[in-house]
């Protein structure tokens, strides 16, 4: 299974010892899903029934359907 992400940052997060401290445990986000990211929110509970060889683009303002199965990832050059 794959997924395209879109992220709109422009740098890197910076985690401090103080975002830590807040949240007790940790588990960093490898889905590129979270809310919160780079921090878990369990967002990856909706990759659960994703079928493998497929494509999907998840859209964070879609309530009823953020997932779309996609034909093909198409890149482009931007400069």
């Amino acid at each position: 299974m794959t997924r395209e992400i879109t992220h709109e940052a422009t740098g890197p997060k910076i985690v401090d010892e103080g975002d830590i401290e807040e949240k007790g445990n940790i588990a960093i986000c490898m889905c590129g899903l979270s809310g919160d990211y780079p921090f878990c929110d369990g967002s990856h509970q909706a990759t659960a029934d994703e079928d493998d060889g497929r494509l999907y683009k998840y859209e964070g303002d879609d309530d009823e359907n953020t997932r779309h199965e996609i034909a093909e990832m198409v890149f482009t050059d931007s400069e």
